[in-house]
């Protein structure tokens, strides 16, 4: 099974977790959360993230999934990647994460696919809503 960290400014991450847990009726296995409130001491918070990636690869790699492509988090995680073993997608959202978790028999570089297009797909214009 691959492993899931989400790693996001505030809550946001563990807030993610608990929505999907919400959803799902239980807490999914080998996800976890690194909520970053204070960024300056990135050395600290890397090294939480190198330990959760640790208990978080069962042998299939991990799936990394930060908030927003260019800020802190996700600056910090661009040094763990290892392509096949840890992968980094950046914007994560609900539908991505309920889409990953769907999906962890995949290989690693599918769920990267499925990530990138579970977030996409799960955004909408709502005109009108049916009753």
């Amino acid at each position: 099974m691959i492993g899931l960290l989400i790693v996001a400014h505030g809550t946001l991450g563990e807030s993610l977790v608990e929505c999907a847990t919400y959803v799902l009726g239980s807490r999914p296995a080998k996800l976890l959360a690194l909520d970053v409130r204070d960024c300056s001491n990135t050395d600290e918070i890397l090294a939480v993230a190198k330990a959760q990636l640790a208990e978080l690869d069962s042998g299939d790699g991990v799936l990394v999934m930060a908030d927003i492509y260019g800020a802190t988090p996700c600056n910090m995680l661009c040094s763990l990647i290892q392509p096949g073993r840890v992968e980094l997608v950046a914007g994560v959202n609900l539908p991505m994460l309920l889409k990953v978790l769907n999906y962890r028999h995949e290989s690693l570089p599918a769920l990267v696919t499925r990530a990138l297009k579970g977030g996409g797909e799960g955004i909408f214009h709502v005109t009108h809503c049916h009753a």
